[in-house]
């Protein structure tokens, strides 16, 4: 499903079922799973935390959670950047997709363990050298708003995001496994073809928490980002860091929990793209948040539907009819932005 959102005016479009097992058709009302998305939502937390002078970005990590990580040279900015050179966890996790999920499917991880998992490999940089996308990193970003607020990271995203902007489906359950209210079921694929999906909506999430957790609909995804873009939740000076790009692709770069791409006809549009087990999602709006997209399939691990959901972005904000790429093997269920070297460049 897909919904644009510019100006009062709402453009929605929906195929498929929610359930298949009852055979209820997908609507724009399901909440689902939102993967990586949520980096935006921590990062953001983050920000404002910068603009009420109890954050520094350039400041070491240890600072603020000290001892937690072994070089004092990984900067806050280096984490929200995905330079810190911190291993990610979830490629071990997940190497085998089925088996990996419900290892974890009803786990409940601290934050700290989490990151000690990444700590057991060797650093894949040296502090900001390059992007590197790390779920390590933002675990870390939600130990942050945690120490500095003292409030658990589910409490801030609700005081600072979710009751401002009246996001009435949005939700960080963890460590609940249900979805709250009417939702459409995730269904993960195998990794051997011919296995029977996984549905994979009963879950912690807890192997992601401030990585990955939130539940969110198209419409409050929309309202989000349009707020965010359009200057509503951090001062301008704190947007514009957020913006202050890294090299992450041919046709896209990377911020401070922000993702930027470069559409084939020239236009730049700004959010984040997330996996998590049963559910892809693409979230991004224009430049000042005037036209937004959110773009839901549920299922994940799925190469030729992922595969499709670019043209999304291509038909909302350049006006582009594109053909689906048929043929494409299903990639390893990586768990981070979208997995790399499938349909993002």
């Amino acid at each position: 499903m897909a919904r644009i959102d510019e100006g009062g005016t709402v453009r929605l479009v929906t195929t498929g079922v929610a359930n298949r097992t009852t055979g209820r058709a997908l609507d724009d009302i399901d909440r689902f799973r939102i993967g990586s998305v949520t980096k935006t939502f921590t990062a953001t937390v983050l920000l404002q935390l910068v603009d009420e002078k109890r954050l520094d970005l350039d400041a070491s990590v240890n600072r603020y959670l000290p001892g937690l990580l072994p070089d004092s040279g990984i900067t806050v900015r280096h984490v929200l950047s995905h330079r810190s050179g911190l291993y990610d966890y979830t490629n071990d996790m997940f190497a085998r997709t089925a088996p990996g999920f419900e290892a974890v499917r009803t786990k409940v991880f601290t934050p700290r363990r989490l990151v000690e998992r990444a700590l057991r490999k060797p650093r894949t940089n040296a502090p900001g050298a390059v992007h590197a996308y790390s779920n390590t990193n933002f675990v870390v970003a939600g130990m942050l708003v945690e120490k500095l607020t003292g409030n658990p990271v589910g409490t801030e995203y609700q005081k600072r995001i979710i009751e401002p902007l009246r996001l009435r489906d949005t939700f960080y359950p963890h460590p609940a496994t249900t979805i709250p209210g009417r939702h459409a079921r995730g269904y993960l694929t195998p990794d051997t073809a011919g296995d029977a999906l996984v549905d994979a909506t009963r879950q912690t999430v807890s192997w992601a928490q401030s990585a990955g957790a939130v539940v969110s609909s198209t419409r409050d995804l929309n309202t989000f980002l349009g707020a965010l873009l359009g200057g509503r939740l951090t001062s301008a000076a704190r947007l514009a860091q957020m913006q202050r790009w890294v090299p992450a692709g041919s046709t896209q770069s990377y911020g401070l929990g922000l993702r930027r791409r470069t559409l084939s006809c020239g236009v730049s549009v700004y959010g984040h793209t997330g996996a998590v087990q049963g559910y892809y999602t693409y979230a991004f709006t224009s430049k000042g948040g005037t036209r937004s997209l959110t773009a839901l399939a549920n299922t994940s691990n799925n190469g030729s539907v992922l595969n499709t959901m670019p043209g999304a972005l291509e038909s909302a904000f350049c006006g582009k009819q594109t053909k689906p790429r048929r043929g494409t093997a299903a990639p390893v269920e990586r768990h981070e932005d979208i997995a790399p070297g499938v349909a993002l460049d």
